[in-house]
């Protein structure tokens, strides 16, 4: 009988006894006389995973390799120092000590034929090395500035800040003009403070990061100013780019108010990365968010930092309408007067005008549950929500108007100062 139908038969066997160590030992070796190596080592290797200590199994094993790899040495008796001979490196590294597992070995240089003896655990985390690169989320940004309602007066500020000068190489070399810097926007939660950076964003064709504190902090001494670093080294890589410092206030607290020397430390590395210092900030441009600039420190607003502040107010009629009509647009809607809901929500802001929505759409579904009978979304089930969602904007209105009549230095918020007045609460 030949070599080649006597191996299908062993094969087709070994299908239906998969544990049969012998047997499938029995074919490797007829698969390494019929110079079938590769498959033969395969073989091998689902024997090792069944019993590692197998010597007829490493002795095949060292035979379809070659003998690059020796076998394991009988431990001697008695007390032995640590061994010092280490496996050979597998593609991703050095693989373990010859004396913690002498299958290592075989396991690094077949790990592209061979399964794993060991999977990992679901819920197990990937080994750290400290040598790995952090992966960041840079992101390309759909979003445009016409898909952002109103805030004409922030779009203005956009403009001569940023976009106007990308759109213009020409002039901008010819005025000088730096493709860096940076702009803090303040103002109420939920009023669009990051749909707008995402919309700069997508209108200069840039890319985005966005930055929060649990991106930055970390356990250890140090690492938090190395992760800061690193997501900026990331931006200046990606340059032309927006980074977007949401909620800037807990990374840029003012350094004279803050108790830990790890966070007075963290931010002095902000400092250092907006200066540039640690690498050219050309083509980075730096948008910042928070609903406390007071709290801010005052040398993040230096020239040539975020040294531009510009106030996001809540939405205005024009706006307000906007963003009904957007989180109304597939919902079943019948007989809405926008004009009246646009006049009942006030200092509403964006967030509290998608919550009307959907809590409209709640009456209206809960309705149709009790009565069995399916039915729109009327003027009647807003009016109903309007007087049930509030505008989050007050507590926030209360605290500002205190700032700007007792802490207005430099008229950093004139801005806020004119809103206030011209709604008659200052």
């Amino acid at each position: 009988m030949s070599a080649d139908p006597l191996i299908e038969s062993l094969t087709a066997a070994l299908d239906a006894r998969p544990d049969d160590l012998p047997l499938r030992l029995h074919l490797a070796s007829l698969l390494l006389d019929a110079g079938r190596a590769g498959e033969a080592i395969a073989q091998v290797g689902q024997a090792l995973a069944r019993d590692p200590g197998n010597t007829q199994a490493q002795a095949l094993m060292q035979r379809a390799l070659g003998g690059s790899v020796p076998p394991p040495a009988p431990a001697p008796a008695g007390p032995q120092p640590p061994a010092q001979r280490r496996a050979p490196a597998g593609p991703d590294g050095p693989a373990a000590t010859a004396d913690q597992d002498p299958l290592a070995a075989y396991e690094q240089e077949l790990a592209d034929v061979v399964p794993p003896r060991f999977a990992r655990a679901g819920d197990e985390p990937e080994p750290v090395t400290g040598d790995e690169d952090r992966v960041f989320d840079v992101e390309t940004s759909g979003i445009r500035l016409a898909d952002v309602g109103g805030m004409s007066a922030v779009k203005e500020r956009l403009e001569l800040a940023f976009l106007g000068p990308l759109r213009n190489p020409q002039l901008r070399k010819m005025y000088g003009k730096s493709l860096r810097g940076g702009l803090m926007l303040y103002g109420p939660p939920g009023c669009g403070k990051t749909f707008l950076a995402r919309a700069v964003a997508g209108e200069m064709g840039a890319k985005f990061i966005s930055l929060s504190i649990v991106d930055v902090l970390d356990m250890w001494m140090g690492n938090s100013e190395r992760n800061l670093h690193e997501l900026f080294q990331a931006a200046r890589r990606n340059a032309p780019c927006v980074l977007f410092l949401d909620e800037v206030d807990a990374l840029g607290h003012k350094r004279s108010q803050v108790g830990s020397s790890s966070m007075r430390t963290l931010g002095n590395q902000l400092l250092a990365e907006l200066d540039g210092m640690e690498g050219s900030n050309e083509g980075v441009f730096v948008l910042a968010a928070t609903n406390t600039p007071w709290d801010v420190d005052p040398a993040l607003r230096r020239p040539g930092r975020l040294d531009r502040v510009v106030l996001v107010l809540p939405p205005d009629a024009e706006a307000r309408r906007s963003i009904l009509e957007y989180h109304l647009r597939e919902r079943p809607i019948a007989g809405i007067d926008l004009r009246k809901i646009v006049a009942a929500t006030e200092d509403y802001s964006g967030a509290d005008l998608a919550h009307l929505c959907e809590t409209a759409a709640e009456y209206a579904m809960a309705d149709s549950v009790r009565t069995g009978e399916v039915r729109m979304i009327e003027q009647r089930d807003l009016e109903r929500a309007a007087k049930e969602v509030r505008p989050s904007t007050k507590p926030w209105m209360a605290t500002a108007r205190n700032v700007a009549m007792f802490a207005n230095e430099g008229g950093v918020y004139d801005d806020l100062v004119a809103y206030l007045k011209r709604r008659r609460m200052l």
